[in-house]
């Protein structure tokens, strides 16, 4: 019997699609996810199930939907009897392990809990302040005989960006190394193991070197300011009105009304140093990993939990959006000699996809309960690659700001989009094909009231849909 693949999951926290040089962006240089996207498949439209941390690190992680999680809100705990698939990897004889976010539980002046996960090595550290002595980080930064709250933002402050901590002692970094070391120390044996960094999360705080870098490369006033129309979000919901006030609806956080076209340019540029730090972390792990002479059976994957608006539509962070820049995320997978090399379906994926995946791939039943769709065959060129869903979905339902009354559900086809906000109006409604960047919502335009039944009912239909598929029925009655 061949050995079983192991899986290296690569997640980073608030990462949009467009943040990787190969797939489009000539204003970042990504070297080496470049590399794996000429090695191995790329996805152009994955799509997260929420586009806020817990709820969506909840789906991917079961392969299943936040309602169906009823992990549907930041702050709330994952349900005991959900099963992460590092738990059905565990199970199956694997040695699993992860460093960095879990954050399927609050971590709010408290030490996130955890269900039976299956990791039997967890370096946690939600984020690198050092609020916990729990947090991983913090004690890797007190062996090396250095303190976060003297290396952090030593620098020039704005209201928008500072710096972060040096690369050497980045949180980012840490995650690396951890990642190496457990790599290296379980050659010979399967493994699974999640790389979760906090980057490029907000705050915008690269490390000083990496922003210093990315300014001499490149003309911060010449790089293109957000995609915003004037008076588009007059006929938006509230919630983007209120967000393009103050980021997260909230006077304490980012003051986007506020911002200067500078601003902007500031927090792009900080945003894009980031991923080019995890670029080249990502780098030293995968030179790690092939000289463990692990290459040939490890399948890598690069993803994201969620994206980042990053200033387009007047809006920053994120919150009960569903604009592309806020759930599209990259999905990168390689596995060499199995999966077709320099691939690019153009099918729409979910990140529930991602658990029966690795499961089919290590040769694992999926069980019932598991509601996404495996990539493999896609992966290994046995199927149509731009065909695997007709529509994509995903959720909000009063997850992180606007607490109380944002309740909204987005179903995506490859022509068009609606969002539902239930409970209140209006709603999205987009012609991708005439209007990709969703400037003009026809939620109220009587020419698109055909369109509008036909998607309304089609969201309608995958919230039944992803009801849970258990328990099974056990007979006719």
């Amino acid at each position: 019997m061949e050995r079983r693949p192991n899986i290296l999951w690569l997640c980073t926290d608030q990462q949009r699609y467009d943040t990787i040089r190969a797939l489009g962006n000539d204003h970042l240089h990504t070297p080496n996810l470049d590399a794996m996207v000429e090695r191995g498949v790329s996805f152009p439209r994955a799509y997260c199930q929420s586009p806020v941390c817990t709820p969506s690190r909840a789906s991917f992680m079961t392969g299943r939907y936040p309602r169906t999680t009823r992990c549907r809100q930041n702050g709330q705990a994952m349900p005991p009897d959900e099963v992460l698939v590092s738990k059905m990897f565990a199970d199956a004889g694997y040695r699993c392990g992860l460093a960095g976010k879990l954050h399927l539980a609050a971590c709010q002046g408290m030490v996130e809990t955890r269900i039976d996960d299956g990791y039997h090595d967890f370096f946690w550290s939600h984020h690198p302040q050092p609020d916990w002595p729990e947090n991983a980080y913090t004690q890797w930064l007190t062996e090396k005989g250095v303190r976060w709250e003297d290396l952090y933002d030593q620098g020039e402050r704005t209201n928008y960006v500072c710096e972060g901590m040096p690369a050497e002692h980045h949180q980012t970094t840490w995650c690396a190394e951890k990642t190496i070391e457990f790599l290296q120390a379980n050659a010979g044996s399967p493994w699974f193991f999640n790389f979760n960094c906090f980057a490029p999360h907000h705050p915008f705080d690269p490390p000083k070197e990496y922003l210093d870098r990315y300014k001499e490369r490149h003309d911060i006033d010449a790089l293109p300011l957000p995609k915003q129309r004037a008076g588009e979000l007059d006929h938006k919901p509230v919630f983007q009105q209120l967000d393009a006030r103050f980021a997260h609806n909230n006077p304490d956080s980012y003051d986007v009304a506020a911002m200067s076209d500078r601003d902007k340019r500031e927090v792009i540029a900080s945003y894009y140093a980031m991923c080019e730090h995890i670029d080249f972390e990502v780098g030293r792990i995968l030179e790690a990993l092939r000289a463990s002479g692990q290459w040939e059976n490890t399948i890598v994957v690069f993803m994201s939990d969620h994206g980042e608006m990053l200033g387009d539509h007047g809006l920053l962070l994120k919150g009960p959006h569903f604009y592309e820049e806020a759930v599209r995320v990259p999905l990168v997978m390689q596995w060499p000699g199995q999966f077709e090399p320099g691939l690019q379906p153009e099918a729409m994926v979910e990140l529930t996809d991602l658990a029966p995946t690795f499961l089919e791939a290590a040769g694992l039943d999926i069980p019932e309960r598991v509601q996404g769709r495996s990539l493999l065959p896609i992966l290994t060129g046995e199927a149509e690659p731009d065909q695997h869903r007709d529509a994509v979905f995903s959720e909000y339902y009063n997850a992180w700001s606007h607490r109380g009354d944002a309740y909204g559900t987005m179903l995506r086809t490859a022509e068009a989009k609606i969002v539902v906000y239930h409970g209140s109006e209006p709603g999205e409604l987009y012609d991708l094909v005439q209007d990709p960047d969703e400037f003009e919502n026809l939620w109220s335009d009587p020419d698109s009231a055909e369109l509008k039944t036909r998607l309304m009912k089609q969201c309608f239909d995958a919230s039944v849909f992803t009801m849970d598929p258990v328990p099974p029925r056990l007979g006719d009655f």
